[in-house]
């Protein structure tokens, strides 16, 4: 019994590496690429590392000066659509979980039915709104647009995290004397944090990750977001510079892995917040 609770275990964890490396061999081959000189890249014998480590790619990169800009462009419009989604989902969550009406169900409904229809079909009458009211090809109606897109799951993760918390909690607080401002500061937001921190890492990936809104509202340059500029690196018949590729690939990786590090100690102190009493 216990060799063979052994060896499942030892085949269970040799699954999980072989996964991993699976998710990691990419980044890992992106990263060796960058590397690489042209010749290297382009030869018939690929190899993981490259045999001789060169900038060149890096310095291309760099001195092109657009990529920097477009991921200043990428970090505002998700910083600000994130801050803006976050704060409309957390009460709007609280208030549908708390307050049972006919309305919650139809925005429920409304949350479900969002996330069917393609980005396709809404392409053309959010264009058409958006130069009606002169927001194309600015980064205000890019930011609008990212808010709608991303605040209905977001609304549904956080109804859901804030379904879990017990209600008696906050029963609690306020038979010990606290006003609903105190109960939500101080009992409910400490338990949220990770909740929180959670929706903000998936709204600002989704802003820096998303390419079709920003290639047809932004026309131009100067304007571009990272996954546009990024784009531009493949030309017009499908052959791509793979070496600045992967190298402007690896520079827009390093804001968000950042942002992962960042959030990832607000999760634990959350955590720990809402576990503690006083």
């Amino acid at each position: 019994m216990i060799k063979r609770k052994t060896f499942s275990q030892i085949v269970i964890h040799g699954l999980i590496i072989l996964y991993i490396i699976f998710l990691l061999f990419p980044l890992v081959w992106v990263i060796a690429s960058s590397f690489k000189s042209t010749q290297e890249i382009y030869s018939g014998s690929p190899t993981i590392l490259p045999q001789q480590v060169t900038f060149d790619h890096y310095r291309s990169v760099i001195n092109g000066q657009q990529l920097f800009r477009s991921m200043w462009n990428s970090v505002v419009v998700g910083t600000v659509s994130t801050i803006f989604v976050v704060l409309l989902s957390v009460p709007a969550a609280y208030a549908m979980v708390r307050y049972k009406s006919i309305v919650n169900n139809g925005i429920l409904g409304w949350i479900l039915v969002s996330q069917i229809f393609p980005v396709i079909l809404v392409m053309i009458p959010l264009y058409v709104l958006l130069k009606y009211i002169g927001l194309t090809d600015t980064l205000t109606g890019l930011t609008l647009v990212y808010i709608v897109w991303s605040l209905p799951f977001v609304l549904w993760m956080m109804h859901g995290y804030v379904k879990s918390i017990p209600i008696e909690l906050e029963e609690a607080a306020v038979i010990d004397g606290a006003n609903r401002t105190q109960v939500i500061f101080t009992v409910l937001m400490p338990l949220l944090l990770p909740a929180i921190g959670a929706s903000a890492l998936f709204s600002f990936i989704s802003a820096w990750n998303e390419f079709f809104f920003a290639l047809v509202l932004m026309k131009s340059p100067a304007l571009a977001t990272l996954q546009v500029e990024l784009a531009t690196y493949t030309g017009m018949e499908g052959q791509a510079r793979t070496g600045p590729l992967a190298a402007a690939s690896v520079i827009a990786t390093i804001p968000s892995v950042l942002l992962f590090v960042f959030l990832r100690r607000w999760f634990t102190t959350g955590l720990v917040s809402g576990a503690l009493k006083g």
